[in-house]
């Protein structure tokens, strides 16, 4: 009696292929596309296709706009504390080791000092990945001392340093609550000390700047840009749509929907963001 030849499943079906790595296509917000993530990365992360701006953290936003190997990051010393002991589904103080630990930076800020096309400068760029770039003590104080570093100063001559801050922010942090607060008044006052000495402030808007940072220091630079179709208020269009009971216009609270409105006085695209800076800080004489 002859037996029949068995096979596994594995010799009857062909082997697939190797899988495409995790993450290497990412499919573009804008236009639904697939793009190539070093396609995207080489692009200063804007989509090819639809040129939309991607989220980008505070490191990636210094190295990009810095010349290389030039940011010298300033005020590492500054952490959050939690005076308030603020508890919702977990305490405050377990969120931020939390935060802390998964994006490895300190809080929502990374200031510094650097050059920017050969134009030396101070930047302050908000970091969207940590807490959703919310202010709290750490940021409006870090922002405090980088234009208090860059103030300019007639009596010894000093000309100080153009000041450069980059906003992404869902706004004042709640954790903090009052202390949080309190940072709009704190940087909106060290700007007008900055303003009376006659220092140069250019404040870059991205997608988003909402809540207490747009209330604040983010709306009172001398020189505004804001990168495309970046969401810009203080509330979101869905409260604000909520509350009138109207339809709003399109494109509202959007960047080019601010220049029209004279709140901004150019849409940047990323790509250029540096030659614009360098081109307002030589017209300045900063």
């Amino acid at each position: 009696m002859t037996q029949t030849a068995t096979r596994t499943w594995s010799e009857v079906r062909p082997q697939r292929r190797a899988a495409i790595p995790e993450g290497l296509w990412l499919r573009c917000p804008g236009c639904a596309r697939m793009v190539y993530r070093k396609h995207l990365e080489a692009n200063l992360h804007v989509c090819p296709e639809c040129n939309h701006h991607y989220r980008i953290s505070a490191t990636e936003r210094a190295n990009q706009l810095a010349d290389a190997g030039s940011f010298q990051e300033m005020f590492t010393n500054l952490a959050p504390a939690d005076p308030l002991r603020f508890r919702d589904l977990k305490p405050y103080k377990d969120r931020l080791t939390a935060e802390q630990l998964r994006t490895g930076e300190v809080d929502a800020i990374k200031a510094g000092r650097c050059f920017i096309k050969g134009r030396e400068a101070m930047i302050c760029c908000l970091d969207l990945t940590f807490m959703m770039g919310s202010m709290g003590s750490v940021v409006g104080e870090t922002i405090t001392r980088a234009i208090e570093h860059s103030m300019p100063d007639r009596k010894t001559g000093n000309p100080g340093l153009p000041v450069i801050v980059v906003s992404c922010s869902g706004g004042a942090r709640m954790q903090e609550s009052g202390l949080s607060l309190m940072q709009m008044a704190k940087t909106s006052a060290v700007l007008a000390r900055l303003d009376d000495a006659g220092g140069l402030f250019i404040s870059v808007l991205t997608d988003p700047t909402t809540g207490g940072v747009t209330a604040s220091f983010a709306m009172l630079g001398d020189v505004i840009f804001a990168e495309p179709k970046a969401l810009v208020g203080f509330a979101g269009p869905r409260v604000i749509q909520q509350t009138i009971r109207q339809e709003l216009p399109d494109g509202f609270q959007r960047s080019e929907f601010l220049l029209k409105a004279g709140l901004v006085d150019r849409v940047v695209h990323r790509a250029n963001l540096r030659t614009e800076i360098a081109r307002v800080i030589d017209y300045t004489g900063k």
